[in-house]
């Protein structure tokens, strides 16, 4: 069997990690790498800043160069963070025939909020006979599949509490944005009132996956957002906060049903948290029979974790059955520390 073969479409700071880990590892290729501006025609050891015996150096390119039909097995996609944003992308991709791991973190549960796109990428992807998948480490395993997999030991369930204190320093550009670090007060109460400040994706995402698992038929879902605001100034590898600015959100969302929280979620993250003293965790603490407390201090670092994700998921995604799917209908996420084409069946394969 040939090496299993990868696009990657995005070369910022996950992107770029997913290539770095994909060239330490045994039966996988990188056979295309897509960004824009300066970037194109960069060969991709230059851009990662060192190189990997054994693998190819090839160029970062442009969608019309490498997106072409099964030109890979599956392609990478870590462009955006929203079903609308991500679709066209992904509508090119599978009607190349070739299968989709994206960051995006609305693509965890893109019925949550786009049931319609849903559908469509799900039509889309069955009629070209691929998989698409939406993963990370948020959502994607820290505050919904590993909250999932701990509800396995419980008979009954009276209410779940998933809780994440976490670092923002990790990610890149676009996620600073959407948590308005470096914004002021002012700034963030009024993106927070006009919709325009996204805060953490994925809590609707979160709270669909695991109710949709469990049975549960929630009557809602809501969030809300609170500033983070800095004492001291603070820089991160890809945003800085003044003093007096917003170095992160706070968020919290809740999934009720009869007017009781039944799913309750709990994020305060910012860049830097170990300067001012926050120590970082996760947490899935669950009120069933028998009660269950999961602690994990510090947290799993969020970039590391959705470069892994992402990585460690493409034979899963390779194997499923053609269609949108979400990490509850795939086997779990493991590290894979063999050979690549040992997770892969040979009939679903793309390019033989």
């Amino acid at each position: 069997m040939q090496n299993v073969k990868v696009i990657i479409w995005g070369m910022g700071a996950m992107g770029s990690g997913m290539a770095r880990m994909l060239m330490t590892k045994k039966g996988v290729d990188i056979v295309g790498a897509i960004d824009i501006g300066d970037k194109i025609g960069k060969p991709i050891f230059d851009h990662l800043g060192e190189t990997f015996e054994g693998k190819e150096n090839i160029k970062i390119g442009t969608v019309e160069e490498y997106i072409t039909e099964k030109r890979a097995d599956v392609v990478l996609l870590c462009t955006d963070s929203f079903t609308a944003k991500a679709f066209d992308k992904i509508k090119l991709i599978v009607e190349n025939k070739m299968n989709v791991v994206t960051s995006a973190e609305e693509m965890a549960f893109p019925r949550a909020q786009s049931p319609e796109l849903a559908d469509k990428i799900d039509a889309l992807a069955k009629e070209n006979g691929v998989s698409v998948l939406g993963t990370g480490i948020n959502p994607g395993l820290i505050m919904d599949v590993l909250v999932l997999v701990m509800t396995g030991a419980c008979t009954d369930i009276k209410k779940i509490t998933s809780r994440r204190v976490n670092s923002l320093s990790p990610f890149g550009a676009a996620v600073m944005e959407e948590q308005g670090i470096g914004i002021s007060v002012e700034e963030f109460e009024k993106g927070k009132k006009e919709g325009t400040l996204a805060g953490h994706v994925g809590f609707p995402e979160s709270i669909s996956l695991m109710s949709t698992a469990l049975g549960l038929d929630l009557d809602e879902i809501v969030q809300d957002m609170e500033p983070i605001v800095t004492d001291v100034d603070r820089v991160a590898p890809h945003g800085e906060a003044k003093a007096g600015s917003i170095a992160g959100v706070a968020m919290k969302a809740w999934g009720k049903k009869d007017g009781e929280t039944i799913i309750e979620m709990d994020h305060p993250q910012q860049i830097e948290p170990e300067q001012v003293g926050v120590n970082t965790g996760d947490y899935v603490i669950i009120d069933g029979n028998p009660a269950i407390n999961v602690v994990n201090s510090p947290e799993v670092e969020g970039g590391v974790g959705t470069i892994a994700m992402c990585v460690n998921m493409i034979p899963q995604t390779i194997n499923a059955r053609p269609g949108l799917v979400t990490m509850i209908d795939l086997p779990i996420p493991h590290a894979i520390l063999g050979d690549f084409r040992d997770q892969v069946h040979p009939e679903a394969k793309i390019v033989k």
